[in-house]
Formats: structure tokens, sequence, C-alpha cells
């Protein structure tokens, strides 16, 4: 969205977003942005919200606080590369917690209890999932808090993509409104489509967690932009209006994506997400996917992320599913199947 989309949501917006003071904000973030943020849980206060200049900052500043060299974490696998290489940098312990695609993604719980050890620190998890699109069932998410509580281990829930399940009975509770020692990660960029505003934030009830990280950021951000604090808010109070038209957008992008790879079943794995606005699909007949994604990228210019950007193997790719010009990058990588003569391995449809 641009800010005059943003702005035309309410009456009068434009005018007070002109008259924005640009002093210093608050540390934690302002006062109404916290209250607004607050609402999207169930049990949070104002109190347990800490604002910071977009997620990546909350993830850095959430290991630098928690963890020692030589501690242990355990992570959701494929992952968002800080939930892990923060974690090595302190010279911690990482286990991958893997999932797999014939497993349809799963996790399991199993092989999570015989992980854990006497120094594991932090469990962290991402739902829905980036890049799968996996989203756990809730009875799940409960028996995962019930193993952390029994541990007293902390859980960092990355949440950037919640609300952005596809079926509204799959959308979970937020991990700190069910377990006092969870961290809930948000931002503006993936479930509200506003990466510009640079406006991310943690929620917990884990008074000791918040403090540190209140702490720490008085050597990061100090503060965050007064008017991305001001557009932040009002998106917020306009959240069902904005998650509306961004879930839109990506029915009709995997409307789009599940008639493409059914025509192509010879070639390619696809399994539709279940939430966020990321897919992992892998290519057949041992097709290395790095070049394949490099030869699309410089003959049609359309970017898919291989799986070995993520250390996980060498067939998936993951594909973007939220920018409205999807059904033309889709007419692209057909164009680029027909030129590179893959169409002679595909099904006619």
């Amino acid at each position: 969205m641009t800010i005059e989309e943003l702005l035309s949501l309410e009456a009068g917006a434009a005018q007070k977003f002109h008259q924005t003071w640009l002093g210093y904000t608050e540390t934690q973030g302002s006062s109404e942005l916290r209250n607004v943020v607050a609402q999207t849980y169930q049990t949070i206060g104002h109190d347990n919200v800490l604002i910071h200049a977009g997620a990546e900052e909350a993830i850095f500043i959430f290991m630098n606080i928690a963890l020692q060299p030589g501690d242990h974490i355990i992570v959701h696998f494929p992952c968002y590369q800080s939930h892990a290489s923060i974690a090595q940098s302190i010279g911690c312990e990482v286990d991958w917690w893997k999932s797999c695609e014939d497993d349809h993604w799963e996790l399991d719980l199993d092989w999570l209890r015989g992980a854990i050890q006497p120094n594991t620190k932090a469990i962290v998890i991402n739902c829905p999932h980036n890049p799968t699109g996996y989203v756990m069932s809730r009875a799940k998410l409960e028996e995962l808090v019930a193993i952390c509580r029994q541990h007293h281990i902390l859980l960092f829930s990355d949440e950037v993509y919640r609300l952005l399940e596809y079926r509204d009975e799959d959308t979970l509770p937020a991990a700190c409104d069910l377990y006092e020692n969870a961290v809930s990660l948000g931002v503006m960029s993936k479930t509200y489509g506003l990466a510009g505003l640079r406006i991310g934030w943690i929620a917990t009830h884990n008074r000791e967690a918040y403090q540190a990280m209140a702490e720490f950021k008085d050597f990061t951000s100090i503060c965050n932009s007064a008017p991305s604090e001001f557009l932040a808010t009002l998106a917020l109070r306009n959240r069902d209006q904005i998650i509306q038209r961004n879930r839109a957008i990506i029915a009709a992008n995997i409307e789009v994506c599940d008639r493409f790879f059914a025509n192509h079943m010879d070639l390619f794995n696809w399994r539709a997400p279940k939430g966020g606005s990321t897919a992992f699909p892998s290519l057949k007949q041992g097709i290395d996917v790095e070049e394949f994604c490099n030869d699309l990228v410089n003959q049609q210019g359309v970017l898919l992320l291989p799986s070995t950007y993520f250390d996980y193997g060498d067939q998936n790719f993951r594909i973007g599913l939220g920018r409205k010009n999807l059904p033309e990058c889709i007419e692209k990588l057909s164009a680029y199947l027909k030129t590179n003569h893959f169409d002679s391995v595909t099904q006619s449809g």
C-alpha cells in the first residue's frame, strides 16, 4: 500500500499525519501504538508490548539477552536465517527441528522431547511458517507449550504471518497468550504488507525478558520513527480491512499456482500452503534448483529463492504469493519452461 492509501482509511488521518511531531519517540514505543498492538492478543496489555525497528531488531535483541555462550537452542527448520545464526554467533549450540515435505512439513514432538538438553534455553518456532506455509494444529501448539513449561524453556514464537491463515479455524492463539515464558514476535511487514514502516514488536508476560530487551534496545535503535509509529497505529486500527485485502491477494495467487502446478506435475511437487505468503515446492527429476533459479531470473527476470539459501537441500524453492503481479510471473515461468524444453515432460492442460 502507499501512504495515500493508508491515510484514506480514516477521515482526517492525512491532516493528523502532517501534524506529527518529529522529535524522539518513546523508547518502548508510543502508548497509542502499544495499546493497538495489545488488542491483537487475548491476555496482553500495552505494558507487555515492546516496539522495535522491524522484526530483525527484536530477534537480535532477544537472542542477545536470553542466550550465553554454551547454551543450547532448538530451531524450527528450514528457517529465517536469524533464528539460528545469531545464536551461533553468540557461541550457542543449535539443533534443527527439521520438517519434511513428505510429512506435509509437520513437526515431530517426540523428536523434540529427545533433543532437549539440560542447557536448552529456548525453542524457536515460526507459524505460519516461512518458507513452507505450514500451520500447526492448536493441539500441537498446546502440547509444545506444556513441554516448554515442564523444562522451564523460553519459547520464541515468530508470528509475523499470524492472521494470514487461509481458514479462520486454523488461526492459532499467540504463544504469549498461552505461556508465561513465551515471547511472540509481530511486525507490520508480513501480514499487513507494510514493510516500509520498519515497525515490529514483541509481546510477553515474562517481565525479566521484557525489561532486558528494553534496556538492550537503548544500544540499538533507541526509539522508532515517529511517522512510522503514526502510520502503524493507523493500520492496526484498520487491521481487519487490510488483512482481508491481503488474504484476497494471496487466495487469488494460490489459485493461479494450483492451475500451473497441476499442469506440470511431472516437473514439480506442489503442496498449497495453509497460511502466510510463501510456499516451498520442489523440482523432480534431479534438476539442480540453484541452476534452475539462476537461469530463470537471468532469462525471464523472475526470482525464486532456492533451498540452498536455507541450507535445505537442492530441490525446493520458495515462491512468494503476496504480490499482485504473480500471474505475470507465472506466465514468464511457463515461457521459460517452453524455451528450455521442460514442456516435453509436463502434462497438457
